[in-house]
């Protein structure tokens, strides 16, 4: 009994994970194809446009005219719900619909930004429905005060979606019944004869009542038609309450979309061939009049008006709520909360007070354009999505519903092209707001549950510069930047040159650590080169780190060199803290010729135990003795690196620059002088201070100017005791520079 007690708790189990996997919320009532998709897409479709504006626009662009602008509106959005339908079977789509698609793909912060406007959107499209609603019922009652029609609908659709989307689904029957016998009633006039006009196939293009008929382009009656054909997210926002979201969402939106699209054009061909074109410019509800049961027309308009608002009020609180979970929003524990059946109780309430307080405005018209930008803007996300997962042809891309790429492309330029002709205004606003929104939710370093593909496509467009870069002839003078490989032993002596590393490399620069443990605890060394890591990324200079498991570091060290010498993007140079090899300058005098013979610079940092870097304010380079020839030129003899280092630091501390330079005879002062002032001048740096000394530069360190740091060119057979005899007489910090043969500070 026990045995089988167990066996159907973990049957339980396996069953709950299933449904996790595929973002089901547990415990709740799940919804099928037909009722969770199809219907809600269907009813948003079949709106107010068809039947109030359908005749408009045949009076204005003729059946033929009509037809075409059908086609455009739906090929836009069906190019999306394709692409919607391929992407919905290669994840496991989580709640809030879009807004899961795109943070699964391009990451939270890219999702929020499209999810917020997103949702506002979705709640103030109640408002305009509820608007809708009433034009409808103040046809049939004039008497009626408008506010109290919009209240009393708002009132009914908050408390349905309040109890429950279950009780909402089973009213969206009901007004599916009502918009199919007001198509009966369309369907009887033409069979009792309403088909007796002749047919305009391409119109004139007149206009409106409202412009008195001063005319108007072929995307003017374009633009006013398109709403029409979006609302296709109706049952993606769903996803969180469906059984099978990967099953549902494809073929209930693509089934919806396609009888819409079959509705629209027998409609438009009824309308012009049952009413002239006079009639169709001038009469709004033409669409009623040549019905059989004209009341059944205004019942079909209040029923996908309600329905419509009803969608939108039951998906926009359930959008909310997936933004919460994933903390993006202020206070979103609470409007993550779920009620004891799931509902969104908490995001309900506060969407209900966003549309009562649009209701309070009374006219929405003048943010209607906004509306439909942030729609389309998700629609075109949505085509991004697809297409950038295409083409970065990556392994977990295999969507079991795949389409070719020239839809997604259709798709996304399509959306981008109708924001533009509706309203330009409002498309350079909304993008603006995403991208506002978007820079807002970057500072809060959100952490997602799931992976994403922007390293993928970061990487693809690295490969993509490597291959065309490798095409060019090799040239590193002008594009050289402080790429560090830096040796670390000891974590602590990093962490002390961590500001001088960081002002070297600064701003695009990298520094890549390679761990020689062996005498230090792996899990404590590889904790602390991860938290130093961490700490370059965030002062701004991209980090990396690797491990090595030896005590022969000398080795292992010259064959790291070796192995990321042929890597495209290579350390340049090779940073030694000669804190951390002390007693070991044979071997590391080895490392240093080695380097030399395969390109890598180096620098090597002598720390002085008393000054460090003082004040960090003042730099002394040290430019060795052009004796006899002080004529300058591109070659600067092994001077490169260490003037780019010490522009770097000068930059970055805000600090002075002196350039000093030994003679042994006093009548090359002049001459030196001058090749100071000329190197200064070609090699761009600004506000330098000269000074020449007398004798060779061992000895003239003595008498070197008081500095933060002193930085020397030095040669690969370095001489250790000049590099303490530098530290002891200036008095500073030291940092050796060897050329690598890729910089020229002149370029």
């Amino acid at each position: 009994m026990d045995s089988e007690n167990n066996e159907e708790r973990q049957k339980a189990n396996l069953q709950e994970r299933v449904e996790e996997q595929k973002g089901i919320v547990p415990g709740k009532k799940l919804f099928g194809t037909v009722e969770g998709v199809f219907i809600p897409t269907l009813l948003t479709i079949l709106g107010v446009i068809m039947y109030l504006r359908e005749g408009w626009v045949v009076g204005n662009a003729g059946l033929l005219g009509a037809w075409v602008i059908i086609l455009i509106a739906f090929g836009i959005t069906l190019s999306t719900a394709l692409s919607l339908s391929s992407v919905t079977t290669n994840i496991r789509i989580g709640a809030g619909g879009a807004f899961s698609i795109i943070s699964q793909s391009l990451g939270l912060e890219v999702g929020g930004s499209i999810g917020i406007p997103l949702y506002i959107s979705q709640s103030l499209a109640v408002a305009m429905y509820i608007f809708g609603f009433r034009a409808g019922w103040l046809w049939m009652f004039p008497n009626h005060s408008p506010i109290v029609v919009d209240l009393a609908a708002f009132a009914i659709l908050f408390i349905v979606a309040y109890i429950s989307a279950s009780l909402a689904f089973r009213i969206q029957y009901v007004i599916l019944a009502i918009i199919i016998a007001s198509f009966a009633s369309i369907i009887w006039a033409a069979y009792s004869g309403s088909m007796q006009e002749s047919i305009t196939w391409w119109g004139s293009f007149s206009g409106s009542p409202e412009n008195g008929f001063t005319g108007i382009g072929f995307w003017g009656v374009f633009a006013v038609f398109f709403p029409a054909a979006t609302g296709i997210m109706a049952g993606a926002n769903m996803s969180g309450e469906l059984k099978d979201p990967r099953k549902s969402i494809p073929l209930g939106t693509l089934a919806a979309i396609v009888l819409s699209l079959v509705v629209y054009l027998l409609l438009a061909y009824w309308l012009a061939s049952s009413a002239s074109t006079d009639e169709l410019l001038n009469n709004y509800t033409i669409m009623a009049e040549k019905a059989v049961w004209g009341q059944l027309i205004v019942a079909g308009l209040l029923g996908a008006t309600f329905s419509s608002a009803l969608s939108s009020i039951v998906g926009a609180p359930r959008i909310l709520q997936a933004l919460a979970n994933h903390q993006i929003l202020p206070a979103s524990d609470w409007f993550a909360k779920r009620s004891g059946s799931g509902e969104p109780r908490n995001a309900m309430i506060f969407t209900g007070a966003l549309v009562f307080l649009a209701l309070l405005l009374r006219d929405l018209n003048a943010i209607a354009p906004l509306i439909t930008m942030f729609f389309l803007i998700t629609y075109a996300m949505i085509n991004i999505v697809v297409l950038i997962e295409q083409n970065l042809k990556l392994i977990s891309f295999r969507p079991l519903f795949k389409i070719p790429m020239i839809i997604s492309i259709i798709g996304a330029i399509g959306c981008v092209f109708v924001m533009v002709i509706v309203n330009p205004t409002f498309t350079v606003i909304a993008f603006i707001v995403v991208l506002l929104i978007h820079a807002y939710l970057l500072k809060k370093h959100l952490k997602a549950p799931f992976g994403d593909v922007r390293s993928g496509l970061f990487v693809a467009v690295a490969e993509w510069a490597a291959k065309q870069s490798n095409r060019i002839a090799p040239s590193n003078e002008r594009t050289w930047k402080a790429n560090l490989l830096i040796p670390v032993r000891n974590p602590n002596i990093l962490t002390g040159a961590f500001n001088l590393i960081k002002d070297i490399t600064y701003p695009k620069g990298s520094v890549k650590i390679l761990g020689l443990s062996g005498e230090v605890e792996e899990s404590k060394f590889t904790s602390r080169l991860v938290d130093l890591t961490n700490s370059f990324r965030n002062r701004g200079v991209f980090s990396s780190w690797t491990l090595i498991d030896t005590k022969e570091f000398d080795k292992s060290l010259i064959a790291g060199m070796e192995a990321l010498t042929g890597s495209f993007f290579r350390p340049r140079v090779l940073f030694i803290h000669m804190s951390s090899f002390e007693g070991r300058e044979t071997k590391l005098r080895e490392i240093i010729q080695k380097s030399s013979k395969r390109n890598i610079g180096v620098l090597l940092l002598a720390i002085h135990p008393e000054t460090v870097y003082g004040r960090e304010n003042s730099v002394n380079l040290w430019i060795n003795d052009r004796s006899p020839d002080w004529d300058i030129s591109m070659d600067l003899g092994n001077q490169d690196l260490a003037i780019l280092i010490a522009y770097k630091l000068k930059k970055n501390w805000k600090a002075s620059l002196k350039m000093i330079s030994c003679v042994k005879e006093q009548y090359n002062n002049y001459k030196a002088e001058q090749y100071l002032e000329n190197l200064s001048e070609l090699a761009r740096i600004p506000n330098v201070h000269t000074k020449i000394l007398l004798g060779d530069i061992e000895s003239s360190t003595v008498n070197a100017p008081r500095a933060s740091i002193n930085v020397f060119s030095m040669e690969p057979d370095i001489d250790f005791d000049f590099v303490r005899k530098a530290v002891e007489n200036t008095g500073s910090s030291c940092l050796f520079a060897l050329d690598s043969g890729e910089e020229n500070a002149l370029a």
